[in-house]
Parts: structure tokens; C-alpha cells; sequence
């Protein structure tokens, strides 16, 4: 019979001390709040804080209040971030991470492994009874590449041990494990979802990743088998099955949360969020990663945010400077887009950069397309700060990343206790959904195993 207690992987539900196969993923700005993953973690569930877009004081302040809310061994993890534009800025949240004992960590847009990452997967690795390696820090990985996936089912590269080593930032011991286990526990295969994303189709991507896996654990001789989990459109019963029978191991929500009472997003966001139906979101350029033309997913319906994102990176890939734009076209996007003056934009971003990255503003001062890609860039910080705010004279600006997973749960939920947001807690969504998987496949498969009815005779 099969059983909410039977999803999933076993070895993934007793190394992270949890009742469910099933996870709470981060969501930029902090709207995977403390306050969700106290929740999902109370429940038996795994959450992960999100931290894009946070300053370090305010993920210190929410790892307290999430320490502060779960009993010893109740689980819980934090984001890690890639962050190729400033590196320093990643070993400060790693270094952030180590001091408050944080015990696993969700890496995600990560396109190579860092030294940052290397870092917090090494510390602590010890030998226990028998020569075992212990560890007291869990690493998954999301990801949607299996050139990447290959990366985190392998050892830590040898440069990056070695400058680690060096530095002193690793003892001779930790070099020694980390070479010899794969720099993630589990990895998260993510299909076409909110936020970043690659498109993908669940189907195509899960079977070859469990294939990489099962190869090189093979290959590299593994001391334990690292668990693969499916994200991207997991918003009903139907969907988290398909996940479960292709052979995933645990399953990862998230656009599904943001609609929540726990989600740290503003009940203007969460009303509209409502409403929306599966065809409601489209894609759009990314704002962090802005020259690589990198793509989101946001929602479209009543917006004009992905317009208008997609017509600034259009104007920053085919003009030099500002001043190669006409004037009508600059007008209008001061105007209607900034509500102010590239000048004053210019102003507040030259004031950021100033304490992060310096480096940035003389190299716009001497690029005029690389200052109009930082000036473009600000409307998408803009732009998410007015959703989290719930500001009701911009609405049509907002920028919420978000799936069709949503839509197709607001669906599921119509007519029920969780049709209205404000009755929707994260917990009981995931519990919901688990019982409401089970049975569903315990019916598909007894359906499939029922024998066929008997032909019925022919007429003489």
C-alpha cells in the first residue's frame, strides 16, 4: 500500500531528521521567510531561508529567530547564492553560515563550484568509528544542467582545496574528506519554475541525472549515494507523483509558498497571486543577470513588468550609451518606467556599489553601455521592492517570480478551505499535498494492476 510515509527516499528523509520527503525551497528578498521554515521544520518538514537580495544583518537576524523557534535536531537550512560578480561577497555568507552552525545549505544558481562552497562543505568532515567520514554540514544542490550536476556529484576541484589549504582556511584534515566525497548530499533537479530558469521539462531532465549519479558514484566510489529531488511545476497531487514515479527521491515546492501567511511578501502580491490561473506567467530577462541575457519567470497577468524588462535589455543589447537611445524613448522610460531621472538613478546606484563593489563604478564612468546596463539593472531591484511592499501606485511594476506550479494549485484548491490565501499555511499545504499524492498513486496503480475485464463472447 502506499503511504504518505512511503514517498521518497528513506535515507533522505532519516539523515535530515524529517517525517516527509518533501521540501520548502528559497525564494529571493527573504519571502521564504523564518517564520516558514519554523513552521515547516515544527512539522516535519525541511525549509530553506531565502536570502537573495538580503544584507547579512537581516539573514543573521532571521538564523536567530529560526534557532530560537525549532528544538534541537528539528530541521532546517539556509540559501547559498552564487555570486560571480562578487566573490567576497559569497565567503562572507559562507563565513556567516559557519559561525551560527547553519546545518545545510540550499546552493543554488550555481553554474561551477566556488571556493566559498568548497569552504562550508569541508569544514567539520572528520573520521568516526571505523574510518567513516562524519559531517556536520549538508549540501544540496539545485540545479537544471547535468554539466553542472557532474560538478556537484564529484569532489571538490584540487585547485580550490589546495588555495583553501593554503589560506588557512581548511585544517590538512578537511582537505583530505572533502577530496574524497562529492560536494553535495543531495541535488535538486529543477524544471521550468519561477524565478531563473532553464525551461526544463521534468521528464527529460530526472532520468539522465539519476543516470549521472549511479555513474559516478561508480566512478568516484562514493561512501554513501547522493539522493536526487524534482522542483519546477510541483504545484498538485498529480504533479508531485509524476516526480515520485520518474524516480525522485524527495520533491521541492516554491511558488506555491509565496501564497501563504508565512511568506514575507505583501498581502497586495499575495491577492493577486490568488487569482492567478496556469497560463498567467510568462518569461522575461533576468536583472542580476542582466548582460548574460539570462531569463526569469515572473507573472504577467495585469503587469507590465516582463514589457518592460524585455524592452530595456533589447535597448541595452543594441545601443552603445544612453545617449544612442531617442529621445522619446528615454523620456518614456523616465517617465513611465523610473518615475525619475537616469540621473537620480544613476545617483542611488553609484551609492551601492560604492560599499560592495567599487570596481563597478569606474568601470562604468569609463563604459557608457556598461552604466546604462547598471542604470537598466536598478529598475529590477526597483521593481521587486515595490511587490514586496505592496505599493498600490505602481502595482502594474511589480516583479514576482513565480510558475504555472501556482495556477494549477489555485485550481486544485478552488472551492476548498485553501482557496483564500489567508487560510493557506505552508505546512499544512505540504501535508496536504503529500496524503493527497499517496493516494492518488495507490489508486493509478491499482487501477493498472486490476486484471482486464473478460472479452465478451461473439454472437453465433
Amino acid at each position: 500500500m502506499i503511504t504518505v510515509d512511503s514517498l521518497g527516499s528513506s535515507a533522505f528523509k532519516r539523515e535530515h531528521g524529517l517525517r516527509y520527503a518533501y521540501v520548502q525551497g528559497s525564494m529571493v528578498r527573504g519571502i521564504a521567510s523564518a517564520r516558514m521554515v519554523v513552521a515547516m521544520g515544527r512539522a516535519g518538514f525541511l525549509g530553506f531561508l531565502g536570502t537573495g537580495a538580503r544584507s547579512v544583518e537581516a539573514v543573521e537576524s532571521a538564523i536567530l529567530e529560526i534557532k530560537a523557534g525549532l528544538a534541537e535536531g528539528q530541521p532546517w537550512g539556509v540559501n547559498l547564492l552564487a555570486n560571480a560578480a562578487t566573490p567576497q561577497a559569497e565567503m562572507a555568507a559562507v563565513d556567516l553560515l559557519l559561525r551560527h552552525d547553519v546545518p545545510r545549505i540550499e546552493a543554488s544558481a550555481y553554474l561551477q563550484v566556488t571556493a566559498p562552497l568548497v569552504k562550508y562543505r569541508a569544514k567539520g568532515l572528520r573520521r568516526g568509528p571505523g574510518g567513516r567520514i562524519l559531517f556536520d554540514r549538508l549540501v544540496m544542490a539545485k540545479l537544471s544542467r547535468p554539466e553542472v550536476a557532474a560538478q556537484f556529484l564529484a569532489p571538490a576541484p584540487e585547485r580550490l582545496v589546495a588555495a583553501l589549504l593554503a589560506d588557512g582556511a581548511i585544517t590538512a584534515e578537511e582537505a583530505e574528506l572533502v577530496r574524497a566525497v562529492p560536494m553535495a548530499d543531495d541535488l535538486c533537479v529543477e524544471a521550468d519554475s519561477g524565478g531563473h530558469t532553464d525551461r526544463g521539462s521534468l521528464p527529460s531532465l530526472l532520468p539522465p541525472m539519476l543516470q549521472l549519479r549511479d555513474e559516478l558514484a561508480a566512478r568516484h566510489g562514493h561512501p554513501k549515494p547522493v539522493r536526487i529531488g524534482a522542483a519546477g511545476g510541483i504545484g498538485t497531487p498529480a504533479a508531485a507523483a509524476a516526480a515520485f514515479v520518474l524516480g525522485a527521491d524527495f520533491v521541492l515546492t516554491g511558488s506555491i509558498n509565496q501564497c501563504t501567511v508565512e511568506a514575507d511578501t505583501s498581502e497586495a502580491v499575495k491577492d493577486l497571486l490568488q487569482q492567478i490561473d496556469v497560463q498567467d506567467t510568462g518569461h522575461c530577462p533576468s536583472g542580476s543577470l542582466f548582460e548574460l541575457g539570462a531569463e526569469i519567470q515572473v507573472v504577467k497577468k495585469g503587469l507590465f513588468f516582463p514589457a518592460r524588462a524585455s524592452k530595456l535589455y533589447d535597448l541595452w543589447r543594441l545601443h552603445g550609451s544612453l545617449d544612442e537611445i531617442d529621445a522619446r524613448t528615454r523620456r518614456q522610460i523616465q517617465e513611465k518606467y523610473f518615475r525619475r531621472s537616469f540621473e537620480a538613478v544613476w545617483d542611488e546606484t553609484r551609492s551601492f556599489y560604492a560599499e560592495v563593489a567599487p570596481e563597478e563604478i569606474a568601470r562604468a564612468e569609463a563604459n557608457p553601455k556598461h552604466k546604462m546596463a547598471l542604470i537598466f539593472r536598478w529598475y529590477f531591484v526597483h521593481s521587486m521592492r515595490l511587490a514586496e511592499q505592496g505599493d498600490t501606485e505602481q502595482k502594474v511594476d511589480y516583479q514576482i517570480h513565480c510558475g504555472p506550479a501556482l495556477g494549477a494549485f489555485n485550481h486544485w484548491v478552488k472551492g476548498s478551505g485553501l482557496e483564500d490565501w489567508r487560510k493557506r499555511h505552508v505546512a499544512e499545504i505540504a501535508l496536504r499535498l503529500m496524503e493527497a499524492t499517496a493516494a492518488l498513486l495507490e489508486e493509478r496503480f491499482a487501477a493498472l494492476s486490476a486484471p482486464a475485464p473478460a472479452a465478451a463472447a461473439s454472437d453465433a
